[in-house]
């Protein structure tokens, strides 16, 4: 039987740490943090639940953050996933094999498959942006299958 993997997904923070936003991603063996994070401090609570990964968004433009890439292709649970701050101009080449997309920029929750490939935007876990929802995501990974979760956190 495949090991079971829970990936916490969260994105534009903007270098708000709402304890709501951590209590939802509690209990996940990775996190992944979509971009336009906001300040160091962000990436060091996260890190306290759990191994954390990100990738710079347009915010992102401090020293802090240099270090950061735009994108990353990761092996979670042997699905690969590209995660990546806009998706605005992503084309994807069929021989990388992505089976997911995991970004953020936009503030606005999806869940959405499209040609074999998952789209996930967890939508904005900082501060609230117009009236789209604060929330979080997850993503279940088990056998070759991902189960997604999107997290809508308490009104802020």
């Amino acid at each position: 039987m495949a090991a079971r993997l829970t990936v916490g997904v969260v994105s534009d923070t903007h270098g708000l740490v709402r304890p709501e936003a951590l209590r939802a991603l509690q209990g996940a063996d990775v996190l992944l943090h979509a971009g336009d994070i906001g300040g160091g401090h962000v990436l060091e609570e996260l890190g306290r639940i759990a191994p954390t990964i990100a990738v710079r968004g347009n915010v992102d433009g401090e020293g802090w953050a240099w270090s950061l890439p735009a994108r990353r292709r990761l092996e979670l649970g042997g699905v690969a996933v590209l995660l990546l701050h806009d998706r605005g101009s992503l084309t994807l080449d069929p021989r990388d094999r992505i089976r997911v997309v995991v970004f953020g920029h936009s503030h606005q929750p999806l869940t959405e498959r499209r040609g074999g490939v998952l789209w996930f935007n967890p939508g904005s876990a900082g501060p609230r942006r117009f009236r789209l929802p604060v929330s979080v995501g997850r993503l279940v990974i088990e056998g070759g299958d991902v189960r997604p979760r999107l997290i809508r956190l308490p009104r802020a």
